[in-house]
């Protein structure tokens, strides 16, 4: 869903981009409060993450293919404000290095991909969680729920975008249709990738997801056979610390993260769908493609991810992925470690 330059007219691309900014601006606030010394780096990493897996576009139809938006995932494992960010951070990544996503449409792009999706998720995330059962698979069913009905609302709000400022003559109604038709289905597999990963990492460690906060004594984890809940004194010891309730695997979960990131960014994206995303798909079989516009940063050394004079493909797009996940990390954490040193004097997290 990147919007390439030349889709969205001068004025709203202009509106966007103060409302990006001012959900930024926000954001940066916001974060301070929801970030503390364990997960502060674990949100450089989540950036990472979604770099990478963004790299997988998967088929959902004849000749169109889809991929991980993040905002979901984003505001589970951090949290609303630093979710919006991280998303922010990929997208200014790719748009600078890679020549993915318009940067006259940057602001179309926050706020379509980083804003729109992680505030419905988190929303739909936080309904859901109090309704249901205090466990872990409630957590995670609800991360999967949320991502799911954050993509087509993703691609309701890109039309509202395009009615107001679109630069092709074509019916909103069918713009509607196809958008919103082709991303119901790429929200499947959002909501299983967003899934799986909570899932993953609440099995682990559950005190570092943001969305399993404030549940205290509901969520249980199953040790040794038997539930026991997951702010107990029974569950770090039985992870192998007796210090003070902090679990051990804080390094060892930030390596793998990153691990799994290079892995999926340097070698199985080769293996991703080559067919047009949603929004690619929609726009040539409607002709708002007419109007693209030649994206300002095509020279890169690394623009369509792959490195320039590197003639075999699967290594130069390889290459391309570990180098978008390595800027990532860094762009990531150094934004979040400045937020987190910002942070003062103000309470510490809970948790």
């Amino acid at each position: 869903m990147h919007v390439p330059d030349g889709f969205i007219n001068a004025p709203a691309s202009a509106a966007t981009g103060v409302l990006a900014a001012g959900a930024l601006a926000v954001s940066l606030r916001g974060a301070r409060r929801e970030l503390g010394e364990r997960t502060a780096p674990l949100a450089g990493l989540v950036a990472a993450f979604i770099f990478a897996v963004q790299m997988l576009n998967f088929p959902v139809a004849a000749g169109t293919s889809g991929h991980l938006l993040g905002g979901a995932l984003a505001a589970i494992l951090v949290g609303p404000f630093a979710g919006i960010l991280c998303v922010s951070v990929v997208l200014l990544m790719q748009g600078v290095l890679f020549a993915d996503g318009g940067l006259t449409a940057l602001g179309v792009n926050i706020t379509d991909m980083a804003l729109v999706t992680t505030v419905v998720a988190y929303a739909v995330f936080r309904g859901l969680v109090r309704i249901l059962p205090g466990t872990r698979r409630s957590v995670t069913v609800a991360s999967f729920v949320a991502a799911l009905v954050s993509v087509p609302a993703a691609s309701m709000a890109f039309t509202l975008i395009y009615a107001v400022g679109g630069t092709t003559d074509v019916s909103i109604g069918k713009v509607a249709t196809a958008m919103i038709g082709v991303h119901v289905l790429i929200g499947i597999g959002e909501a299983v990738i967003t899934a799986l990963t909570v899932g993953a990492v609440i099995a682990v460690r559950p005190d570092l997801v943001h969305g399993a906060r404030g549940l205290g004594q509901r969520i249980k984890l199953r040790v040794g056979g038997e539930l026991v809940d997951a702010a107990a004194p029974a569950v770090p010891q039985a992870l192998g610390s007796a210090r003070a309730g902090r679990y051990p695997r804080h390094r060892g979960l930030w390596i793998s993260g990153l691990g799994a990131s290079l892995v999926l960014a340097g070698f199985v994206s080769f293996y991703a769908s080559a067919s047009p995303d949603g929004l690619e798909k929609v726009a040539a079989d409607h002709g708002i493609d007419r109007k693209a516009e030649r994206h300002a940063s095509a020279g890169s050394p690394l623009a369509d991810y792959s490195v320039k004079d590197v003639g075999d493909a699967r290594l130069s797009g390889g290459l391309a992925g570990v180098i978008g996940v390595g800027v990532t990390v860094v762009a990531g954490s150094a934004v979040f470690w400045a937020v987190r040193r910002r942070r003062g004097g103000e309470p510490a997290e809970a948790g």
